[in-house]
């Protein structure tokens, strides 16, 4: 199968007026494996087709801190972390995104509500997330439901900053929507925010079965890019259907 390739803006469109969902999201980690594009497309909304760098696709993994969560500029949310799986995709009109094919979090009224209004696999999940003095993020998950048993964990440790990020540091991280399959169509959501101010990671240690909930598996278990984020504040709003 063939699947052009893309180049990724280091910036986002604008939106047009304040987004009615904003988040900041803090404290990510990005861990990220290669795998075949032929892998990645059975997964994806109807329209849209795998996302490829070099002729590859990759799936990543990535936990963060939603500090805090506010609608329409003025409801606060709360916060929860998040730990999720995650490939990229490309749609007819060439707009570039994330699919997510699992979404562990830790607070049960977003994880309802998010599965309610955009059709998002959240999963109600213990998670926790902790960042030592010498620098090193280390996080676990296990899932309550649905998919109960399935767990992961993983230990990073945080390097220098990266001042001129690569092609695959923008392709992985530069992306400014997500498309999601809900009420019978594929949905394009915005997502703007800074850019991520990114540094260098190892992975010391991960283990676990989120990748092989999600039907993926990897032929080499050395990821390709390992990412740190403080963190940015992004601004979330749906746009029209891809297509019916």
């Amino acid at each position: 199968m063939a699947h052009d390739e893309a180049t990724t803006s280091p910036s986002p469109p604008p939106l047009s007026g304040p987004p009615p969902l904003t988040q900041a999201w803090r404290d990510a980690v990005f861990v990220h494996w290669r795998v075949d594009p032929d892998q990645v497309a059975p997964l994806l909304p109807a329209h849209t087709r795998p996302d490829v760098l070099d002729g590859t696709a990759h799936v990543g993994l990535v936990a963060f801190r939603a500090r805090s969560t506010t609608a329409l500029a003025a409801v606060p949310l709360g916060g929860f972390n998040e730990v999720n799986v995650r490939v990229y995709s490309v749609d007819r009109r060439g707009r570039q995104g994330v699919v997510f094919l699992s979404m562990d979090a830790d607070a049960p009224h977003i994880v309802m509500a998010a599965r309610l209004l955009t059709g998002l696999p959240y999963t109600w999940s213990d998670v926790s997330l902790h960042a030592t003095a010498d620098g090193v993020r280390a996080g676990a998950v296990r899932r309550r439901a649905p998919g109960r048993g399935t767990r992961g964990h993983w230990r990073v440790a945080v390097e220098d900053p990266i001042t001129a990020p690569s092609p695959m540091e923008h392709f992985l991280t530069a992306r400014w929507g997500l498309h999601t399959a809900h009420l019978g169509a594929t949905q394009w959501l915005r997502v703007t925010h800074e850019p991520w101010p990114l540094y260098r990671a190892r992975l010391l240690e991960y283990r676990g079965d989120l990748l092989e909930a999600v039907g993926l598996s990897v032929t080499d278990p050395q990821p390709v890019s390992v990412l740190w984020s403080p963190g940015v504040t992004a601004g979330l709003r749906p746009t029209l259907a891809v297509a019916r």
